[in-house]
């Protein structure tokens, strides 16, 4: 294994700060990856079609969010099958999960192209948008197989080391995705149908790169045509892992559909334009923890399959201990200058007023999210399934969406109680997670 050493014996701050690291990296990269289509297709002016991208990016987001499955469940066994010194079984995974990677995006290539109408008026397209939802829509479909098998085979790299690896391909299909856009947007005068050309062609390069990897010598995961197969029975365990995953970013969208409706009724345009700032704040301290719980993973699992409770507890700690001192310090920022953080968004002065009144109520207890997105992840690479799940489930679906509609019905002051709702989630959400988690890591590191 390339970089064993690294998750037996060194360090346990170092191992955690060489994975999570490139980890943060490949996430943000991926954040700036989705909104270039939007900022270069707005250039034109056009509003219908920067209408068809923002329709058509809940299919990406789900795209994306289907490669997490494979690639984070597939990553935990993997790492798992290093540490008790299965190589060959975690070869094997590595080829199932690229091979069904590859099998789905085929299958949801077929389903954009065959249902794309009906999609698009669930999403809420418009008949002067669907037009262009439809051309962005088909090109991005094309694609799907390279997005899938792209990001899943990047996630995969992490089980033994070769995270830097995957963000070289995340960064290539970047630049590129940058470099086509405004040639096939305003050079070719393509419009909206070149964003989605320019985004096809990245994804292919990226899955390009990464697949070049994973058939070379220098990597354990090297894929073989003997192992070019589906196996359910393998399968079925990589899925139930990646499943809290794929909950959290495919329930993101509809999170922002609860928000936007109760904001709406109570302060109208004003509060849902506060809303998406306030969205993008959250997201300055939720995408560095999840990439530091992500790059916690992998040496979480191979340590697990190495029965090594020890250094298990050690990368818990330490995954711990940075996730909270990471996201105190930033909601200190946000806390202590509400101001200064909301002035990059906007300079309108109605806006950042009702913003800077909603920052401090929404990001009240901002800072336990390091505890929940912590030992939820932690619980992945555990190999806990079935608890991973709910905890995924728990926060938004049934914390946080019911509290969007109902805590409005106790305070006189509706707007206030839609914004409480995010703290009272947090609140509860990280309380459950640390209890379930000390109680079962505990069982778990005894048992061994």
């Amino acid at each position: 294994m390339k970089n064993e050493a690294l998750f037996r014996t060194g360090s346990v701050w170092r191992a955690i700060f060489t994975m999570a690291v490139p980890s943060v990296v490949i996430i943000f990269v991926m954040f700036l990856y989705n909104i270039a289509d939007m900022f270069f297709v707005g250039c034109l002016g056009d509003t219908a079609q920067v209408a068809a991208v923002s329709v058509v990016g809940p299919v990406f987001s789900i795209l994306a969010a289907a490669a997490t499955m494979l690639g984070a469940g597939g990553c935990t066994i993997i790492a798992r099958c290093f540490g008790a010194g299965e190589v060959e079984k975690g070869r094997v995974y590595s080829s199932l999960c690229c091979w069904a990677g590859t099998l789905l995006g085929v299958l949801v290539c077929a389903i954009l192209l065959l249902c794309g109408t009906p999609l698009l008026r669930m999403l809420g397209s418009t008949p002067e948008t669907t037009a262009y939802a439809l051309q962005y829509l088909r090109v991005l479909a094309v694609g799907s197989p390279f997005l899938i098998l792209a990001n899943t085979a990047a996630m995969l790299l992490r089980a033994e080391g070769a995270v830097k690896d995957g963000l070289i391909g995340n960064l290539l299909g970047t630049v590129t995705n940058l470099l086509l856009d405004p040639l096939f947007i305003f050079v070719l005068g393509l419009g909206v149908r070149g964003a989605a050309v320019a985004t096809v062609l990245s994804q292919a390069v990226s899955a390009a790169w990464v697949l070049k990897f994973l058939t070379g010598k220098s990597t354990v995961l090297r894929l073989r045509r003997t192992t070019l197969r589906i196996d359910r029975r393998l399968l079925t365990p990589a899925l139930a892992l990646g499943a809290s995953p794929f909950v959290m970013m495919s329930t993101e969208s509809l999170l922002t559909v609860a928000f936007n409706v109760s904001l709406q009724k109570y302060g109208g345009d004003l509060a849902v334009g506060a809303m998406t700032i306030l969205t993008s704040v959250a997201q300055m301290i939720q995408l560095p923890l999840t990439g530091l719980a992500q790059g916690a993973q992998p040496i979480l699992s191979y340590n697990f399959g190495a029965h090594r409770p020890d250094r298990m507890k050690q990368v818990v700690r330490c995954n711990i201990a940075l996730a909270v001192v990471f996201a105190a310090s930033i909601w200190g920022i946000v806390q202590l200058t509400p101001h200064a953080v909301v002035h990059l968004f906007t300079s309108d002065t109605s806006l950042t007023d009702m913003t800077v009144w909603a920052l401090r109520i929404y990001m009240a207890l901002g800072f336990t999210n390091a505890f929940q997105t912590g030992f939820q992840q932690s619980f992945v690479a555990l190999g806990e399934a079935k608890i991973s799940l709910f905890l995924a489930l728990e926060r938004k679906v049934f914390l946080l969406i019911p509290l969007i509609f109902i805590l409005p019905r106790f305070f006189e002051n509706k707007l206030f109680a839609v914004f409480l709702a995010e703290p009272v989630a947090d609140v509860l959400a990280a309380a459950t997670t640390t209890v379930l988690f000390l109680i079962r890591f505990r069982k778990i590191t005894n048992e061994m």
